[in-house]
């Protein structure tokens, strides 16, 4: 079954921990969260200590995406019990495999993101060792962008591969995913759909997420 990772760089920040409680409710399967330095992108986003604030408010697990500079000083930061995955990008990574093996001696799943212009062959000779692949749909740095299509081709590509190797990562996409396109990224073999303004834009977040739910 493919997952729901709303993210809560679309959450309305003032009522955080009750948009959090609202996609629970709904149904969702991962908290998104998106952390911004920016450096590696225009903005700044949230820090460790929100993560570690959000853990007991929801039971639902942690979907670290580290978007900075020398990902390797700040990992630690954001393990708690209900983390999940911490993801760092492959561009932002001059030893990715060092920083993957340091995710992994924390005890959390390790993710490398790849954004619009990085092939996937960037990250061939770290598959083996990845518990997910994430496909940057947009350009990384804001929300509410558009979904660019060339991302389904990367997904089918790393879906090819997992099969032909028989390697265990899932496959996250993040960005401008909507009720339209979820169909197609499963499609192609996505097994984690990031969506931030489709939920957290909508009148009922509660009922958007069992939209998408229903889909998925």
């Amino acid at each position: 079954m493919v997952k729901l990772a709303p993210s809560i760089l679309s959450a309305d920040l003032s009522r955080l921990a009750e948009q959090v409680a609202l996609i629970e409710q709904g149904g969702a399967d991962l908290v998104h969260v998106d952390v911004m330095d920016g450096a590696f992108v225009p903005n700044i986003t949230f820090g460790g200590p929100v993560v570690r604030c959000l853990a007991g408010k929801t039971a639902l697990p942690f979907d670290v995406h580290l978007m900075i500079e020398h990902p390797e000083n700040r990992i630690p930061d954001f393990v708690t019990p209900q983390t999940e995955f911490i993801c760092v990008h492959q561009e932002a990574c001059v030893h990715l495999h060092r920083v993957i093996q340091q995710i992994k001696a924390l005890g959390i799943k390790a993710g490398a993101a790849i954004n619009p212009g990085t092939p996937v062959s960037m990250l061939e000779s770290v598959l083996g060792d990845l518990d997910m692949v994430l496909v940057m749909s947009v350009n990384p740095g804001f929300s509410g962008q558009k979904f660019i299509p060339s991302a389904m081709v990367k997904v089918s590509e790393l879906d090819e591969i997992r099969k032909n190797e028989d390697l265990g990562f899932v496959i996250e996409v993040d960005g401008g995913v909507n009720l339209d396109n979820a169909p197609a990224l499963m499609a192609v073999g996505a097994d984690i759909l990031v969506a931030g303004n489709a939920v957290f834009g909508a009148a009922d977040i509660p009922a958007r997420v069992k939209e998408f739910k229903a889909i998925l």
